[in-house]
């Protein structure tokens, strides 16, 4: 099939996500290799955002290929009650590799699933019903997950799920809290955060979710001792900690888990993307050992036909494999602390337009300023249209020049 033909089907036929459909015109794409892909004039594009941050161990690697060959051809699907050996070994390696004390897995089809299982979980877990998720968060489309959501996505969906409670997350650069430093800033967001809690009712709080270091809305890592003071404010008040590790996780920030910088034990990770790169769907949530005897004696009231899906647990065994093997996580640790660290500070430096550079292992923003002395940003909060065009020009000289970003 050529490409006028892909273009002309799509159009006709493939309603796409986020989109005013009569306004876009998808480039259609050949095939990919590695960091790289092609649309069909043979133009080669360097993927600098991971499509949607989750090819983590690049595309067509040879052995995640291999794996879902090898499935396909003796187990291609299998309902979820039965037990297989691919979901078997992905729930083993993915407890292997999680913080002591997660030693089981429930799979979804992808990281929105997995966050509404996990509210679920904790709700039934604390017989509580409010969740506390931040403002510059997102979460996911499905409804519970888009409610979770403290972005502009989520306004087009409210009324959203009832007792979802939003709060400032920190963000030292544009502090919330007037803070001058990180250490303010962790200290401020803390009791921000526990003022809510009081003013909530802590009795009436199932879970905090946090992305562990927030994604889309900016890649925000939080200062040293933030996820430990929250951490402590969940114990102090029976709350569940759930890590959103669906961007951060699986070497994403140069660990397994985004959480593992700082040593801290949520109750709940929620994984997709870089479980296994986005070759076949895979989420899940990785339970605490105190939330899983919950469900020891009674139902957990969910499921998805594809829990587990053979294909893509297989994929997913081949590719935590593969990054212990080929030695990926430390990789991305050591380009984040040699290499793309080092150099976007050096561009901070020569650029008047860069506010500033954060980020973790292979996960970095560079944020885009008009004045940096007044810190007014290159395009407004949530600009669209005209007002984005200074974003969508530096989008195009990148696409132009074989950059995707």
């Amino acid at each position: 099939m050529g490409e006028d033909e892909v273009r002309a089907l799509d159009r006709a036929h493939v309603f796409h996500s986020w989109s005013a459909q009569g306004l876009i015109d998808p480039l259609p794409i050949a095939r990919a290799e590695g960091s790289y892909f092609w649309d069909y004039a043979g133009k080669r594009y360097l993927d600098f955002s991971s499509q949607l941050v989750n090819v983590n161990i690049g595309y067509n690697h040879p052995k995640v290929v291999a794996a879902i060959q090898e499935q396909a051809g003796r187990l291609a699907t299998i309902q979820p009650s039965f037990a297989n050996d691919a979901r078997s070994e992905a729930a083993r390696l993915i407890t292997e590799v999680a913080p002591e004390g997660l030693s089981a897995v429930f799979f979804t089809n992808g990281g929105a699933e997995a966050n509404e299982n996990a509210m679920r979980m904790a709700r039934l877990h604390t017989g509580r019903h409010k969740v506390l998720a931040t403002y510059r968060s997102y979460h996911g489309a499905t409804a519970g997950s888009i409610t979770l959501t403290g972005d502009p996505r989520r306004w087009p969906s409210e009324p959203g799920y009832p007792g979802v409670v939003h709060f400032w997350g920190p963000y030292t650069y544009r502090s919330a809290f007037h803070a001058q430093d990180d250490e303010q800033e962790r200290d401020r967001a803390l009791q921000h955060l526990r003022d809510t809690i009081m003013v909530e009712g802590a009795h009436t709080i199932a879970a905090i979710i946090l992305e562990t270091v927030v994604g889309t809305n900016g890649i925000l890592v939080p200062p040293d001792g933030y996820l430990q003071g929250v951490r402590d404010l969940c114990d102090e008040h029976g709350i569940i900690l759930i890590a959103d590790e669906v961007m951060a996780g699986f070497g994403r920030c140069g660990e397994w888990f985004a959480v593992d910088h700082w040593g801290v034990r949520p109750d709940l990770i929620t994984f997709a993307k870089g479980v296994n790169s986005g070759y076949v769907p895979l989420g899940g949530v990785v339970i605490s050992d105190e939330i899983r005897a919950t469900f020891d004696q009674r139902a957990f009231p969910g499921g998805l036909t594809y829990s587990g899906h053979p294909l893509a647990c297989a994929s997913a065994v081949a590719s935590i494999n593969a990054f212990r093997e080929e030695g990926i996580i430390e990789n991305a640790r050591s380009l984040g602390t040699d290499v793309i660290g080092p150099r976007l500070r050096e561009i901070a430096a020569k650029h008047p337009s860069v506010g500033d550079v954060r980020g973790l292992g292979v996960f970095w923003a560079v944020e885009l300023v008009r004045d940096r002395e007044t810190r007014e940003p290159l395009v407004p909060y949530n600009a669209g249209g005209e007002a984005a065009a200074p974003m969508a020009a530096f989008a195009a000289a990148c696409k132009e020049r074989g950059l995707w970003p």
